[in-house]
């Protein structure tokens, strides 16, 4: 018995190292040796406490049957006597809870002791549908297409996101409509979160940067209100943020897309507007040729810039891809596959500012062209074998998915795309 409590301390005080860096195989402090051989190199492993130290530690806890941790008691509570001159406490009808202590295991709220919920006093509301949805507007909207392909991603065990548009609907006043429906179908288990507009102020949607932070602003918080503790999230560029430190790139951008000022669209995360901001790469090939700025050079400025911003301190930064799929499928060889894989995927997250990647896995132009990054009916090619190997990763992985242009059928193709991505945006129209 003594043999395995040791076994487990060791064990667990040496799992708290991974993910601390190590800069060296050298280094008699790193484990990377024990992590699998397809662990990305920028994912280290770092002994905090030595398999030898870890011993040594157990043994001092352990001795004379435990004698040391019988005798560790913990801190004693910082409590404030209310009795006492000077203090102050507030009446317990403002304050939380009954205004008194408590034992442990004895319910803060009379009423509770089975974990129900307390009736309510006479004239008191004590529990309103933060929601307001009705039951057959939350069974109408799991039978829709988007409903089921909920329900598909959930079962594959994916994180699911609802992708929607309501740019047009706040434009036109129908607003509510839109957002007591798609609060519906956030409703459905396993939904997280929910975004709520993409390439906003890159379209011409908004005539004014002003307009554009009123349909933010009025959105948000008609979705906080019908869908209580979903996240949210918008998509968009930020040219300006490629030049890097060009001023004269930046000038032109900068006048180019009036709209996508990045201490404008900053301040939605910093306001709690939004939870996650999707940056697209779309435009990083082509908009920076006058300055001699390649897509490599335009994509680390980007995220350079996004880290001085500390925009990651209020929300979530993901880095989004369409370019990856190409017309019916991909041809690479898995050489350049693995490049393109290094380019688009993993250069975001070692530059340590997306903490998530999306990828455009299936899409549809207006001629009805489809681009892919698997085979056609999910036929095997390079390109989709070389991703189902990014296991370390796929929890920072997502895609997005229609489900009124399925490749097979919902359950079918979210199966086959859990196999690359930990998460998926479910096209809600």
């Amino acid at each position: 018995m003594r043999l395995r409590q040791i076994f487990v301390i060791g064990l667990a005080l040496s799992l708290l190292g991974i993910g601390a860096p190590a800069w060296s195989q050298d280094d008699p402090r790193s484990c990377n040796d024990l992590m699998a051989d397809d662990t990305p190199a920028y994912v280290v492993c770092r002994w905090m406490a030595t398999p030898e130290e870890a011993l040594d530690i157990a043994e001092f806890w352990l001795a004379n049957d435990g004698e040391h941790l019988r005798e560790a008691t913990p801190i004693d509570p910082i409590l404030i006597n209310c009795t006492e001159a000077g203090n102050v406490c507030p009446p317990s009808e403002e304050g939380d809870g009954d205004g008194r202590l408590h034992d442990i295991g004895e319910p803060d709220v009379e009423g509770t002791e089975d974990g129900g919920t307390p009736e309510c006093r006479e004239g008191e509301t004590c529990y309103v549908n933060p929601a307001a949805l009705s039951q057959a507007e939350l069974a109408q909207a799991g039978k829709t297409a988007a409903g089921q392909a909920v329900g598909a991603a959930t079962q594959a065990g994916m994180r699911v996101w609802i992708d929607a548009e309501l740019a047009g609907a706040w434009k036109d006043g129908k607003l509510d409509a839109a957002v007591r429906k798609l609060a519906a179908l956030a409703a459905q288990p396993g939904v997280a979160g929910i975004r709520f507009t993409t390439r906003i102020g890159f379209d011409q949607t908004f005539q004014s940067a002003d307009e554009m932070d009123r349909f933010v602003a009025e959105t948000s918080a008609a979705l906080r209100k019908l869908a209580p503790g979903k996240k949210l999230g918008a998509h968009t560029v930020v040219p300006v943020l490629g030049c890097g430190s060009d001023d004269a790139c930046k000038a032109e951008v900068g006048a180019k897309h009036p709209l996508l000022d990045p201490d404008r669209i900053g301040a939605w995360l910093a306001k709690g507007q939004i939870d996650q901001l999707a940056l697209d790469s779309g435009h990083l090939a082509t908009e920076y040729a006058t300055w001699k700025i390649d897509a490599a050079k335009a994509q680390r400025n980007q995220w350079i810039q996004v880290r001085a911003r500390a925009w990651d301190a209020y929300g979530q930064v993901a880095a989004e891809d369409a370019g990856f799929a190409a017309a019916g499928s991909p041809q690479l060889t898995t050489e350049q596959a693995a490049q393109v894989i290094t380019d688009r995927v993993a250069s975001p997250l070692q530059n340590d500012a997306a903490e998530t990647v999306t990828l455009w896995s299936r899409w549809q132009n207006d001629q009805g062209q489809v681009s892919r990054m698997y085979g056609e009916k999910w036929a095997a090619n390079a390109t989709w074998d070389q991703l189902k190997k990014l296991t370390s990763v796929r929890p920072r992985l997502a895609t997005v998915y229609d489900p009124a242009r399925p490749e097979v059928d919902a359950a079918t193709d979210l199966k086959n795309l859990s196999e690359v991505f930990g998460q998926v945006y479910v096209h809600s129209a």
